[in-house]
């Protein structure tokens, strides 16, 4: 929450004409924002501006009510995990990883203790569609969309993965 109030304001203080600002992000604010990030994983549409359509093929009442899409938008923009201020240097064992360390290293800790598999489990491998540049991008030819991230994920017969 703080780091992404300061990364908006160091925004503000790179434009060259006046803005109007926009309010600080509160600790609720990023709490109904992970929430609905989770939530669109289960209500998969093409689109962000989708889940707060009106179009009545669409509309989903639920994203409407909890937070507004501006906002929504303004908080996805300017989420950093890190300060990039700490960057670490880029010799040796340099972490790659480094901005979203944190958040691994918290939810690695966090679930042996509220999940348990079963005994059936299975690893499977999957491309996450990527559009920027980084070296560890793979291209598998058998694989739907191709060009992307290749990340394996463990899979429990009651759908957790």
């Amino acid at each position: 929450m703080e780091q992404t109030n300061l990364y908006y304001q160091k925004h503000l203080d790179r434009q060259a004409g006046p803005s109007r600002r926009l309010p600080d992000i509160t600790l609720p604010d990023v709490m109904t924002f992970t929430a609905l990030d989770l939530h669109m994983g289960h209500i998969v549409k093409d689109t962000l501006h989708d889940y707060w359509s009106t179009l009545k093929q669409m509309h989903t009442h639920f994203y409407g009510e909890t937070m507004t899409r501006d906002r929504f938008l303004h908080i996805l923009r300017f989420l950093p995990f890190a300060d990039n201020s700490r960057r670490p240097d880029q010799g040796g064992e340099y972490d790659r990883q480094w901005k979203i360390r944190t958040v691994f290293d918290t939810l690695n800790q966090a679930y042996p203790k509220f999940y348990n598999p079963s005994e059936h489990l299975r690893v499977d491998e999957v491309i996450l569609k990527f559009q920027d540049t980084v070296n560890f991008r793979q291209y598998i030819p058998k694989k739907r969309k191709g060009f992307g991230n290749k990340i394996y994920k463990l899979c429990d017969e009651s759908g957790h993965t």
